[in-house]
């Protein structure tokens, strides 16, 4: 039988592994109308287990696609947090519950428990819906990368090449080989797309061994509703609620239980779900802990706490996820940071493919991204520690408090709500003090305004969705001031200068910006049509800093946000966070913030 020869084919962006890194890039990047294909070498995708906490910053950051109303009806929302350590009979007794967020801007201040299968299902209908699917039994058998630099700072080009290969196809099928700008790997742990580039994981494996299981119980144990950390005479374990009746138990294991003394490895043929329980309830006495059904999923794991030597090579081939960051499952950050992750890197990509940015910026992504992902390693080293060491009690004088345990949760970092990204071409570090509420290089806060054309209260949130565009946020103070009019009918007629960045980068039916306007004032006294028209695009771009008709709510954003009566121009990237920020006469400020990635239409 002769063989086929491979066909050829060209993508803007090919994505290798349909895990969470994977599939919230091609939904973000199908959502900007970018040519996507996404392949996993799995015929089927996975239908329980795997990571299931959702931090409050990926419930906002879902919401900004549209995806959190699905996300929220199907989850066990986690508000509190119950905290147990050994009493005096021998087995354990409450310390203290306390809310399971302790950050006090989170839109959505609890976490959502649902099982990975599920929230991929999310992503894997809305990109279906953009006529994205995932191409499975795909792999990937070559990756080259071209050596031309000429060709490698040509956004236009297709400088990656990858050989995929069928996998439910005889040897004699086709082969393909796909010609791509861009290639992301988001392949898990074990990246193929990594090692092709020879990128080493930097870090150390952790002595800790857990076991983990995902069953329906029968308990008395009153804190099954709610997120728990048991630190028993036996071991510690980790307690979580899920959707349906579930529940999930992450279970200290000793070495000699699970290592193979041949191997040095760990082997799950020396134990199974059932004796993980069996350890499970010895942490839990004096309560109870029975399945009710069969194991829904199971697995034991060391921790590995590893991060990638660089994130991209040549601005051309980028990973993400687990691709470069491994660490426990008990910062609840493995899923968060992946999705994160491909946030952060699919609209610098979708702003290059169009056209709209310099190759340079795709150089943000590993500087903001792999930052974190080393913060996320510091913390989760000392967290896995903690949780891991004896506890205080009469007879352990040198075990850990439950006060430093408890301390060392109450962090906005396992929020996502704590995420920082430092002064950089896209993140401008002056004129805070402008805005002191609306930190450069986090994202925007929640806060409630009134549009002014009807009065209806809106999050401001809900007015940054991620759809490419920048956000600039109009802060014009009490307008019906006159002096303040001025001010800001003179900003106007600055930003409509032939050479400021709403012209300079203007694309014929294709904007790049979006303008809010939000005043302060009284929403039965004000009156929008006064705004220059620049300044209200469109009746639903204008707000006002006023309570809701009730008076429940609303009336202090200006406050909020540290924003004075002089007003302030604020940027938002498109990705939510605060990239810039100018005073309404210092409009050339964000001129050259813009200028420094952003090009001009040929």
């Amino acid at each position: 039988m002769p063989v086929r020869f491979a066909h050829h084919s060209e993508v803007d962006v090919l994505i290798i592994g349909a895990g969470p890194a994977g599939l919230m890039c091609a939904n973000a990047l199908a959502n900007a109308r970018v040519n996507v294909r996404i392949v996993d070498q799995r015929a089927f995708k996975i239908t329980a287990g795997y990571g299931d906490g959702i931090s409050p910053r990926t419930i906002e950051l879902l919401q900004s696609y549209g995806l959190a109303e699905r996300l929220l009806k199907e989850c066990s929302q986690i508000h509190l947090a119950a905290f147990y350590n050994p009493s005096s009979t021998g087995g354990i007794e409450l310390t203290k519950r306390t809310s399971n967020i302790t950050a006090p801007s989170a839109r959505y201040p609890f976490e959502a428990a649902l099982h990975q299968g599920a929230i991929q299902d999310i992503f894997l209908d809305s990109m279906s819906s953009l006529g994205v699917e995932v191409e499975r039994s795909t792999m990937p058998t070559s990756i080259e990368l071209s050596k031309d630099e000429d060709e490698l700072a040509d956004p236009t080009s297709y400088p990656v090449r990858v050989a995929l290969q069928r996998l439910d196809q005889s040897e004699d099928e086709q082969q393909e080989i796909v010609h791509a700008k861009f290639v992301i790997g988001g392949d898990g742990a074990h990246s193929w797309t990594r090692k092709q580039f020879d990128i080493t994981m930097d870090g150390e494996q952790s002595d800790a061994i857990w076991g983990v299981v995902d069953f329906v119980p029968e308990t008395d144990f009153p804190d099954v509703r709610n997120k728990c950390l048991a630190q028993s005479n036996y071991g510690s374990m980790f307690l979580l609620p899920r959707e349906e009746d579930r529940v999930r138990a992450y279970v200290q294991l000793e070495d000699r239980d699970v290592i193979n003394p041949v191997t040095g490895r760990v082997d799950k043929d020396r134990m199974g779900p059932e004796e993980i329980l069996q350890t499970a309830q010895k942490s839990l006495k004096p309560y109870k802990l029975i399945r009710k059904s069969e194991f829904l999923w199971w697995t034991i794991y060391s921790v590995g706490q590893r991060v990638a030597s660089k994130f991209s090579v040549k601005n051309r081939v980028f990973i993400a996820g687990d691709a470069c960051h491994t660490h426990s499952p008990k910062a609840g950050q493995g899923m968060n940071a992946s999705i994160n992750d491909s946030h952060n890197l699919a609209w610098k990509i979708a702003q290059v493919i169009r056209g709209w940015a310099d190759m340079s910026l795709l150089s943000t992504y590993e500087s903001e991204r792999r930052k974190f992902a080393l913060e996320l390693i510091a913390f989760d080293k000392t967290w896995s520690t903690l949780v891991c060491e004896k506890p205080l009690t009469e007879q352990n004088s040198d075990g850990v408090s439950s006060e430093h345990v408890l301390k060392t949760f109450q962090t906005d970092f396992t929020s996502g709500i704590g995420i920082h990204y430092h002064p950089s071409v896209v993140v401008n570090d002056t004129y805070q003090e402008l805005a002191s509420g609306l930190v450069l290089g986090k994202r925007v806060p929640p806060y409630k305004f009134m549009r002014a054309a009807d009065g209806r209260p809106f999050e401001l949130q809900d007015l940054l969705p991620s759809d490419s565009l920048f956000k600039l946020l109009v802060f014009t103070g009490e307008f019906s001031d006159p002096l303040q009019q001025a001010r800001v009918e003179s900003m106007v007629v600055d930003m409509q200068k032939p050479g400021s960045f709403l012209n300079c980068y203007a694309t014929p039916g294709s904007p790049r910006f979006d303008i809010i306007t939000i005043s302060k004032g009284r929403k039965d006294e004000f009156n929008l049509l006064r705004l220059p028209a620049l300044l209200r695009p469109h009746w639903s771009k204008v707000f006002v800093d006023d309570t809701n008709p009730t008076g429940n709510f609303g009336g202090e954003g200006y406050s909020y946000f540290g924003v004075g009566s002089e007003g302030a121009l604020v940027a938002v990237r498109p990705d939510g966070y605060v990239g810039a920020i100018a005073p309404l006469d210092r409009v050339e400020v964000l001129d050259a913030y813009f200028a420094y990635f952003m090009k001009i239409p040929a």
